[in-house]
């Protein structure tokens, strides 16, 4: 499909509102890797004290109302990459067309959250198995990169965030491949084509997105020590010496070239072929590890996700080397407490999800890692008589001196999207390049002509420490934090869902949830709603817990609530930014047995929910 063809398939409103234009010239987060520079001087704020407009109906906090349809809906971080979603639908493609070309075209419009130097994790409802199904698309690390020179890059045990030691192999083309083979309707190429033109001509860079890539960029260069090479991240992302502002139309042409290859060759061009042995020259010049046979060996694994059930819902996710897992534990948790009873963000109800969250960390410090090679009690951690036993231990009136993993027998900027069909099938897919944008590292071939993309940085989450089951090894997978959520009621499909964010992935997730079946807010304002996130428990890399960590929350959390957690012994810090971002496509069974999709988008993003 030509550029001329996916305008005229969009409403002039949307194309306006969007700031698509038929001109030829015309998003871890990890809290670190966005946090601004200190000003010089405070700046007072114009708009303190001004709350949010009132609404007609439904809850006061709520700032738009959940989009409803019946053939298809999509939700992302970019109102360009759901429009592109949406016109894949129509299209005539699946669920999965329509993934695989929001993802491509977020690499290019929210680089500081994905690209396809990362990986990516899905969870989806099979309409002609009846079932969740899911698939793991993370990468190892490189065979050549060994144990003590990781160790000789690390400081006080924990790796650096930037640089080649970080990379692993990435896992994103492979997934989209792999998902296309089993689930595609469309051509392989008419998915990725479009999106590749898209990347040629350019688009205007929304609010958050130019936040986040100024940020990043100013990490980066003052990194720039531990990065082999810094000249290709700003041909790439600050073409004219700066990043794009709000509104500048943004182009990525060597982006779109490497996807024209792809979609052009399939998937062998990346892992072995033209492009890969550009990536391999590239490492080899600047001292990094990634080897032709890393890439050749890379292969998506489909896999069975963990159930566990929250108040009859059936709620999904994936296991180690994921921490899918902890989302499980803090429902299974939480389940023995009465929260609706407490209260909407009343004092007690935060309390008690927020020490789920940090005995639930305990374990994921203890025993995530690749289960190629440590295995996780998987079964026990995510039993309910176990989830008891956690939940005595938690004290009502008063924050826990200090949360300790179970004694089970022989453990970043990211994006996500949801999107589903007319048949029914159902997406919840998550990709990452970990901290802020990734690695720094931009592959370019020999001429400087850049692939267009930045390597991953998930390597970082690696242990040092001999015997930790998340230990470096070469052939491994790294601890990640990206995880899909996918929830079902009744045997049959019920949400595709997610919110991103480094470890806020399962806290958010699991408030998702308690704010729908326990509080009965639809989709839009179940994420709208005030969150909460701690910071501070034990984490994977061998990082010890700090003290009770710090419990934020932000604004609209009652001031009520706020002294009466102080009272409890909770040590609460400012809003700051990192409540994460959410997405969520839920299926409505009718009454007359047709079933509609109701969508949800972040309004801490620039997202947008559509459904037709």
């Amino acid at each position: 499909m030509d550029r001329r063809t996916f305008l005229g398939a969009i409403p002039a409103g949307a194309a306006l509102a969007s700031g698509v234009t038929s001109s030829a010239s015309a998003q871890e987060a990890v809290k670190t890797a966005a946090a601004p520079a200190a000003p010089a001087s405070p700046v007072a704020d114009p708009y303190a004290g001004i709350g949010i407009g009132d609404r007609i109906s439904g809850p006061k906090f709520v700032g738009r109302s959940t989009v409803w349809g019946q053939h298809g809906a999509a939700a992302s971080a970019h109102p360009i990459a759901t429009l592109v979603g949406i016109e894949t639908l129509k299209r005539g493609g699946s669920a999965i067309d329509a993934a695989i070309a929001i993802n491509a075209a977020l690499g290019f419009l929210e680089p500081t959250g994905n690209g396809i130097g990362g990986d990516a994790f899905g969870l989806l409802w099979d309409p002609k198995q009846r079932k969740v199904v899911g698939f793991n698309g993370s990468g190892n690390s490189p065979r050549l990169l060994g144990l003590e020179t990781v160790r000789n890059r690390a400081t006080n045990g924990l790796l650096p965030r930037y640089g080649a030691v970080t990379v692993n192999v990435p896992g994103t083309v492979d997934a989209w491949w792999s998902a296309h083979q089993r689930y595609g309707k469309l051509p392989w190429k008419d998915v990725l084509l479009p999106v590749a033109e898209l990347c040629e001509q350019g688009v205007p860079v929304p609010q958050a997105i130019a936040y986040y890539l100024e940020r990043n960029m100013g990490l980066f260069d003052r990194q720039s020590s531990i990065i082999e090479e810094n000249d290709n991240r700003k041909k790439v992302y600050a073409p004219n010496g700066a990043t794009p502002k709000v509104g500048q139309i943004f182009a990525n042409p060597d982006l779109g070239r490497t996807l024209r290859i792809i979609a052009e060759k399939g998937r062998d061009a990346f892992y072995d072929g033209e492009l890969a042995e550009i990536m391999v020259d590239y490492f080899r010049r600047i001292g990094g590890w990634i080897g032709r046979g890393d890439l050749a060996a890379h292969q998506t694994e489909w896999v069975e996700p963990i159930k566990t059930t929250y108040r009859g819902v059936e709620v999904y996710s994936l296991g180690p080397n994921t921490q899918g897992l902890s989302t499980n534990q803090i429902l299974n948790i939480c389940e023995n407490f009465d929260l609706k009873t407490m209260g909407f963000q009343s004092a007690a109800s935060i309390h008690h999800q927020a020490e789920a969250k940090r005995l639930a960390f305990e374990d994921r410090a203890k025993w995530f890692a690749d289960e190629r090679f440590s295995q996780t009690p998987i079964e026990y951690l995510n039993s309910k008589p176990y989830a008891a036993e956690r939940a005595a231990l938690i004290n009502p009136n008063r924050v826990m001196d200090r949360a300790f993993p179970g004694d089970a027998p022989t453990q970043g900027d990211t994006t996500y999207f949801s999107v589903a069909d007319k048949d029914g099938m159902m997406v919840s897919w998550i990709q990452s390049n970990y901290r802020g944008m990734g690695s720094g590292l931009v592959p370019a071939d020999r001429r400087g002509r850049t692939l267009g993309f930045m390597f991953q940085n998930r390597g970082e989450l690696f242990a040092t420490t001999d015997g930790h089951p998340n230990i470096y090894a070469p052939g491994k997978r790294p601890f990640h934090t990206i995880i899909p959520g996918f929830a079902c009621k009744d045997g049959k499909p019920w949400m595709a869902y997610g919110v991103m964010g480094g470890g806020m992935q399962p806290q958010g997730q699991a408030q998702i949830i308690i704010n729908m079946v326990d509080y009965g807010l639809d989709p839009q304002e179940a994420g709208d709603a005030p969150r909460w996130q701690h910071y501070g428990s034990s984490e994977p890399t061998g990082e010890p817990q700090q003290g009770v960590g710090k419990l934020h929350l932000e604004n609209g959390v009652p001031d009520a609530t706020k002294a009466r957690l102080r009272e409890m012994g909770w040590d609460l810090g400012p809003t700051d930014g990192g409540f994460g971002g959410y997405q969520n496509v839920m299926m409505q069974q009718n009454p007359d047995g047709r079933w509609t999709y109701g969508a949800a988008s972040e309004m801490r993003k620039d997202g947008l929910a559509l459904a037709y």
